[in-house]
């Protein structure tokens, strides 16, 4: 029997594999938890987006700020379905790795009983060799059968370690092959996961479409609306300036034959002017004494548009000859200061309107759903002059000038 075979170590293997086995899960294990934990987060945040979402829905008719959490949800799915295909492709070269290490350890067992088989014929051998009464005639004999006796011990031992071996990478084989069924089903979980995000993503991805295409007809719809309402509000200027030309024409016609010379067409600067004979110069001057100490024609929730030139949401510019105001439909108009009903007129919208007389200053107020006053009363200051009207939308606005002959004056200066 060879000495070579006698003495040949088989446990080199279990280093080789042990290095096999802990390149396959530490490499990735800290990566792994990593996009887990990612994971866990952004299905939190798309829990959040969702929710949100619904109040929007519920609370709220702004398709802009429903289109922005969209948005923002299809982001976090899209990097949760690529966090999932991290994971999975982080499984893939694990189960790769798994089924190598598991050939290798086959191919170890294999070659273990292999040679643990050439192991027992030889001892099988050296005991059919043996011959224990020359062990007692013959000094070279047993020499030589000491040292088969020597050997047979040491194969003995190294037999039973080698069967241990055996059985124990026969469980770490059993081991492997249950751990790559586990990461077979993790990759069908992950699979089937991916799928049910991508479907949410599609329909995620139809919702926004169909919420951009609403919100492009919806704007569409509401500069049409913008584009009429600024029609209707040049109409109105244009109407009370056709309004106030007359009456600065009819009282600059009448005091021609009392005041020769004087000029029906002047600009006034606040002091009595478009003939002021007609209506006596203290009215004028009386209404100029309370300049910044008018009261507000009406209690207002906020101002729609200041005095001015001003750029309307269509993009267009408009001329604002007066103050507007939103009001809740109905509040009381009152007179800001005494005079007399010059006009009562109607305005392009159907609503109603009124200018007063106080000597060579006029007041407007307009858009009202009903007036209390006729032409050519004489009204006192904070006199109710009609209620405020209601749009179509459930909006109220109301608009109030202050004219000096044909100047349009900015009410501010006047109210306190």
């Amino acid at each position: 029997m060879s000495k070579t075979l006698l003495h040949r170590p088989l446990t080199f293997l279990l280093p080789l594999l042990l290095a096999v086995m802990l390149s396959v899960a530490p490499a990735q294990g800290q990566t792994k938890k990593q996009l887990e934990r990612d994971k866990a987060r952004i299905e939190k945040e798309i829990a959040r987006l969702t929710d949100q979402l619904s109040k929007a829905r519920n609370t709220s008719k702004n398709s802009t700020k429903q289109i922005a959490l969209i948005k923002s949800r299809i982001q976090e799915r899209t990097r949760l379905i690529d966090n999932i295909n991290g994971q999975m492709n982080l499984l893939d070269r694990q189960i790769v790795r798994t089924e190598d290490s598991l050939r290798v350890v086959r191919g170890q067992i294999d070659s273990m009983k292999s040679e643990y088989a050439k192991v027992v014929r030889t001892l099988y051998g050296l005991r059919q060799n043996l011959n224990s009464a020359g062990l007692l005639l013959d000094n070279e004999q047993y020499n030589y059968s000491y040292l088969k006796m020597k050997y047979f011990a040491e194969y003995s031992r190294f037999r039973k370690h080698q069967e241990t071996t055996i059985r124990r990478r026969e469980q770490l084989f059993s081991d492997m092959n249950l751990d790559l069924q586990r990461q077979r089903r993790e990759k069908t979980s992950l699979l089937a996961q991916e799928r049910k995000q991508r479907d949410a993503l599609s329909r995620e991805q139809q919702q926004q479409q169909k919420k951009l295409n609403k919100s492009q007809q919806d704007e569409k719809s509401l500069q049409q609306q913008i584009g009429k309402k600024e029609k209707q509000k040049r109409q109105l200027q244009q109407q009370i300036q056709q309004l106030i030309n007359a009456e600065v024409a009819k009282s600059s016609g009448s005091s021609t034959s009392s005041s020769s010379g004087s000029s029906s067409g002047s600009r006034g600067s606040g002091s009595s002017s478009g003939g002021g004979k007609v209506y006596s110069d203290a009215a004028s001057a009386d209404f100029v004494q309370n300049k910044g100490r008018l009261s507000w024609p009406v209690y207002y929730k906020s101002v729609a548009r200041e005095y001015g030139l001003y750029t309307h949401s269509s993009g267009g510019q408009n001329r604002n000859y007066g103050i507007d105001l939103n009001c809740a439909p109905g509040a009381t108009v009152s007179a800001v200061f005494n005079g007399t009903v010059a006009r009562v007129f109607t305005t392009p919208t159907g609503s109603k309107g009124v200018i007063l007389r106080h000597g060579s200053y006029m007041t407007v107020y307009a858009g009202l759903g009903s007036v209390s006053v006729s032409q050519g009363s004489k009204v006192s200051t904070k006199q109710t002059l009609g209620t405020v009207s209601a749009s179509d939308e459930g909006t109220s606005e109301f608009s109030f000038q202050v004219w000096c002959g044909q100047d349009a004056l900015n009410p501010r200066h006047w109210l306190r």
